[in-house]
């Protein structure tokens, strides 16, 4: 009897311990419990990613704004257009085409349907700015008057081109007087504000 219990219990062994191998640990294949037992971030679903930061708003054209037109394989039309007082651009075939308030690229867009209506099968035209209307600085500064629009300007840069304060300037803001699509604003401004073309930078007088 005691010959048959040896074998027995080394049997009984054998089995338990095949059955632990067998058994699958409670934390393989589950990545909240990896995350757990490794310290690491589990993701139960898709990475939100943040949306890009807004562009500025679409420039639109004004008279004195200088344009670049390019009618692809046309150089009779390719050439730079002034927009001139009534807002608007003479071009060969087509005449006068409004400009004011227009994007360059809704612009090509006028200028592309004109043509294909009559003139060119299918019209390739890009219009791009070759030079900014100017913006006007007055008041205490200077040298007040018009000065071509160089792109990022602010109401500080404004007032350097115009050669700096007069010594009775109110030196911490100004009024500026900016038009858009939606139509003009003037409003108190600091001196960091961008200034864009067409608007007017007025440097008011300091009182003490």
């Amino acid at each position: 009897m005691r010959d048959l219990r040896a074998p027995l219990v080394c049997l009984i062994a054998a089995l338990a311990l095949s059955g632990c191998m067998g058994r699958t640990s409670p934390f393989a294949g589950d990545p909240a419990l990896d995350s757990m037992a490794y310290g690491q971030p589990s993701f139960a679903g898709p990475v939100a990613y943040a949306e890009p930061a807004p562009t500025r708003e679409a420039y639109n054209l004004g008279p004195g704004d200088k344009l670049r037109v390019v009618v692809y394989g046309q150089e009779g039309l390719t050439n730079s257009y002034a927009i001139d007082a009534a807002g608007a651009i003479t071009m060969p075939l087509i005449g006068s085409v409004p400009a004011r308030g227009r994007t360059p690229a809704g612009l090509a867009g006028e200028i592309t349907a004109r043509l294909r209506n009559g003139f060119i099968r299918e019209p390739s035209v890009a219009v791009e700015i070759e030079s900014y209307r100017p913006f006007f600085i007055l008041g205490e500064v200077q040298a007040p008057g018009q000065y071509p629009y160089v792109p990022n300007m602010t109401v500080e840069s404004a007032v350097a081109i115009a050669g700096g304060f007069s010594p009775r300037a109110r030196r911490d803001e100004v009024t500026l007087t900016h038009t858009d699509a939606s139509g003009a604003g003037r409003f108190v401004a600091p001196l960091g504000t961008p200034i864009g073309p067409g608007d007017t930078v007025f440097v008011g007088e300091r009182w003490f």
